[in-house]
């Protein structure tokens, strides 16, 4: 079934099965939901952030970077001796970041503090006791030693002259410089997202503009299609005289469904509003703006294949490209 507007405000109803044609009267347009709450500026997925830190004559170097993704996608790459630090990493960044491809790396510099590496007995002692229960099903040569110590957190580093006490205030700072590099993160990914605000909303503008020139157009007005589909059904009297009035029906439900594209231009007015309501919510929209892309590519692509106007298929194919440089642009939002 096929369902289109008529010049009178009725409804049109096509059978892919009979080709028949129906009309009902006007249905009346849903009430317009209400609008939620703005849940805070939209941000881009693309950001840096640097922090510095130190504590007596260890210092550090945080450095948060991002990327565009589908998903949040968290890596951290940390000095042997930091390992803990990477829970606390993958805890606190779906807090600032809800999308992108997060790379955390932390550079620790001890100056001239003495080092010595500790062996994580407990962890080596489980590793070695899940080979020995493995053993028996795998039949490939067992890890070597140096494969087990460089499993992660089985080699510790320790400053000789470092207290507990020492070790575990500097362990808070490192951590709360951590989130520090992740609100200026935050800030400049947001102060990015008000720049593509702008930009999307020229796009987006742009967008209705051609829509607005494509119900203009000869084509899409309600006398040139009616004028239209005149001719066309003469020319089917004149090839078939004869004609029963039932394939007649057909015909003409089959023409209107192909020359009639007030039903595209109304669901691209649909979806630049639906848009820009997004802009105007914020917060993470960069799905539901995507997936509004589409949407409109696939009503452009619609309306220019259903085109029997010079005219209107050059703003069909305008309007392709204006949609595809949204969603270039959309593709950077969180």
């Amino acid at each position: 079934m096929r369902r289109g507007l008529l010049p009178s405000g009725g409804v049109y109803i096509t059978s892919r099965r009979s080709g028949t044609l129906a009309t009902t009267e006007a249905m009346p347009k849903p009430k317009p939901k209400s609008k939620p709450a703005t849940s805070g500026p939209i941000s881009s997925m693309t950001g840096f952030a640097r922090q510095e830190g130190g504590n007596g004559a260890v210092s550090w170097v945080w450095e948060v970077r991002s990327v565009n993704g589908r998903n949040l996608d968290v890596r951290c790459r940390l000095p042997i001796g930091y390992e803990s630090l990477d829970a606390l990493a993958r805890a606190v960044a779906p807090k600032h970041c809800t999308r992108g491809n997060l790379q955390i790396a932390l550079s620790v510099d001890r100056g001239t503090a003495s080092m010595q590496l500790k062996v994580n007995r407990e962890l080596l002692g489980q590793l070695l006791s899940i080979l020995s229960e493995l053993e028996k099903e795998v039949t490939a040569a067992p890890p070597r030693l140096d494969g087990l110590l460089g499993f992660r957190g089985v080699i510790e580093t320790i400053d000789e002259q470092e207290t507990a006490e020492e070790l575990t205030a500097r362990t808070t700072a490192m951590e709360a410089d951590l989130v520090r590099a992740l609100e200026a993160l935050t800030v400049m990914r947001r102060s990015e997202g008000r720049r593509l605000e702008q930009t999307i909303a020229d796009h987006l503008a742009q967008i209705g503009d051609l829509v607005e020139a494509a119900a203009k157009s000869d084509a899409a007005r309600p006398e040139a299609l009616r004028a239209r589909l005149r001719t066309q059904v003469d020319e089917l009297l004149a090839l078939s005289p004869t004609l029963p009035e039932d394939r007649l029906a057909q015909e003409v439900a089959v023409l209107v469904a192909k020359s009639d594209v007030r039903e595209e231009l109304d669901r691209l007015r649909a979806h630049v509003a639906a848009a820009r309501d997004l802009l105007s919510d914020g917060g993470a929209v960069g799905r539901r703006f995507d997936f509004l892309c589409q949407e409109l590519n696939r009503e452009a692509n619609t309306l220019c294949s259903k085109s029997w106007d010079v005219a209107l298929t050059r703003i069909g194919l305008d309007l392709k490209s204006a949609i595809d440089q949204l969603r270039e642009q959309v593709q950077n939002i969180e």
